[in-house]
């Protein structure tokens, strides 16, 4: 396996006792470091549990540059982490993905869909494991949340971001329940049924999946939601920043990136999925001290049930933002 690995030297318990590590998995490339070394170093500083972090990348180029930024940031903790490329996880998922050859296409898609496959082909089959998106900050002192027994547990965000219309049109052609609000910044699943990701792939057009979109791994995502149960972390902890109107016309109006970040009031927060344009603040907004002074969010924070897509929202949405462009508003809001 093309990996680099270091660790604390007490050993990296992968069974199913209290005593195991947590693991999390980033799947991300050695381009995004810009504002993802930021993000990994405040999962180790932070995090208040022992963890395994497992990066998955591309080439053995990737996998040297972001071990490089590891050894940094991890120099006076010396967690438990590793750095794995794509070829290693493409064997891995040959022999474990043996009868499901559209899931085997899909990881081939665009980059982000593997952030689905990849975390439960590295991890032990029934391990619980955290996915976090390479722009995921934790500016407090925390814990994750108790691994659910079965299900997913995702962010809860704003408006949704299920695209491309045609895939999320089809998607309700099949009656494919999806999930509202759903956001990816950070999920926890244990497994994944392999054998009703086939089922789903080829309901949504298999092969035909636009390669070029990474917002079908939302549609995914919320699929598996609604199949498989679970619920949104408490968006309060979990917190997803929304690029809304106000926010754009804000920035129009000369509002900063740091001072943006300082108006979310992150002390609740146990992180912050700096999506967007915020994931270009964060290393600003470390300079500038925003967090120095960790909360402690250690306690666990409840879980809300799932709220389903409706056909009749999507259409409204839609329809608005036919409207919208029409208009010339994003055109207006555009940075």
């Amino acid at each position: 396996m093309t990996a680099a690995t270091t660790n604390s030297g007490q050993g990296r318990d992968r069974g199913t006792g209290a005593g195991e590590r947590r693991a999390v998995v980033c799947v991300m490339g050695a381009g995004s470091l810009r504002y993802a070394k930021a993000c990994l170093a405040s999962l180790i500083r932070n995090v208040a549990e022992p963890i395994e972090l497992i990066v998955v990348t591309d080439g053995d180029k990737d996998v040297a540059a972001i071990s490089a930024a590891l050894a940094e940031v991890d120099a006076p903790r010396h967690s438990a982490w590793s750095v794995v490329g794509k070829a290693a996880v493409d064997a891995i998922a040959e022999e474990r993905l043996a009868g499901q050859p559209a899931v085997r296409r899909f990881r081939n898609g665009h980059p982000c869909w593997r952030k689905i496959t990849d975390p439960a082909l590295v991890v032990d089959e029934g391990r619980p494991v955290v996915i976090i998106d390479p722009d995921v900050y934790f500016p407090n002192r925390f814990t994750f949340e108790p691994a659910p027994a079965r299900g997913v547990l995702l962010m809860w965000q704003g408006p949704n971001c299920l695209l491309p219309q045609e895939v999320v049109e089809t998607a309700f052609e099949r009656q494919v329940a999806l999930a509202d609000h759903t956001d990816i910044g950070v999920a926890q699943v244990r497994g994944i049924d392999w054998a009703y990701l086939e089922t789903l792939l080829v309901e949504l057009g298999d092969a035909a999946l636009p390669a070029w979109s990474m917002h079908v791994e939302s549609i995914v995502w919320a699929a598996l939601a609604m199949r498989e149960g679970g619920g949104y972390f408490d968006p309060t902890a979990w917190h997803c920043f929304a690029n809304s109107v106000s926010v754009r016309l804000r920035r129009k109006m000369g509002r900063d990136g740091v001072a943006m970040l300082r108006d979310l009031n992150l002390k609740s927060a146990k992180c912050l999925h700096a999506g967007g344009v915020a994931k270009n603040w964060l290393v600003d907004a470390e300079r500038a001290g925003l967090f120095d002074h960790p909360a402690d969010l250690t306690a666990p924070t409840p879980v809300r049930p799932y709220q389903p897509f409706t056909r009749q929202k999507f259409d409204r949405k839609f329809r608005l933002r036919a409207v919208a462009a029409k208009l010339g508003l994003y055109k207006l809001l555009a940075q």
